[in-house]
């Protein structure tokens, strides 16, 4: 199928994408523009794990606030990027808006798996195998159960592991990851802080990386 400059054109305004990388993905996908702009997609991300990974510097972003209708719940977060012109752009803005109602409403820990201390996760697997076993199940199926419920324990309290309370189907570090995608830049929730009126102060957002 011949690849036409239009179609190109409505690709680029689809995806944001350069016209060389639209002009591969439309004769990778035979000229379905879809599957095109999945195409796009999937490499986006890619290059975003590579760039998550990376050790860039991240000095730039921004502090974000939110508090609750009633003013008796409020979180601070900070989330960096490389350049100040991706911290002033809406998709960053927004994704940090998002991150700090996600702390709001599920109330995580920690940013990162590796931000929770060794004896908190020590002290939970322990926990964990100590009821399967008293649930009668053997010994040899012991550990991989404790691990199935160590994870469930990590996505109830590691920011990036929750599931985003906006879309269920993926996780706020997948969430992330999109953004890395569309932006071009590394991003990282460095650390955040959630305040309710009643509640004992905590160690709430160790830094991340």
């Amino acid at each position: 199928m011949e690849i036409t400059a239009q179609m190109v054109k409505d690709l680029r305004e689809m995806t944001g994408a350069g016209p060389l990388d639209c002009k591969k993905a439309l004769e990778t996908s035979g000229g379905d523009m879809q599957r095109a702009a999945d195409y796009l997609r999937e490499k986006g991300l890619a290059k975003a794990a590579k760039k998550l990974g990376a050790g860039r510097t991240m000095n730039e972003g921004l502090v974000m606030t939110y508090a609750h209708h009633n003013r008796r719940l409020g979180v601070l977060v900070e989330v960096n990027c490389e350049t100040d012109f991706v911290a002033n752009t809406e998709r960053f803005q927004t994704f940090a808006h998002d991150v700090a109602l996600q702390i709001a409403n599920l109330a995580p820990q920690y940013v990162r798996r590796e931000d929770v201390p060794a004896a908190v996760v020590q002290a939970e697997r322990e926990l964990q195998r100590r009821r399967v076993l008293d649930e009668g199940k053997p010994e040899a199926v012991a550990d991989k159960i404790v691990d199935g419920r160590m994870n469930k324990f990590y996505e109830e309290i590691v920011l990036l592991e929750q599931p985003f309370i906006k879309d269920d189907s993926k996780t706020i570090g997948q969430y992330l990851s999109e953004v890395v995608a569309d932006v071009g830049e590394s991003i990282q929730i460095r650390r955040f802080a959630r305040f309710a009126l009643g509640e004992d102060a905590d160690n709430n957002g160790a830094e991340g990386a």
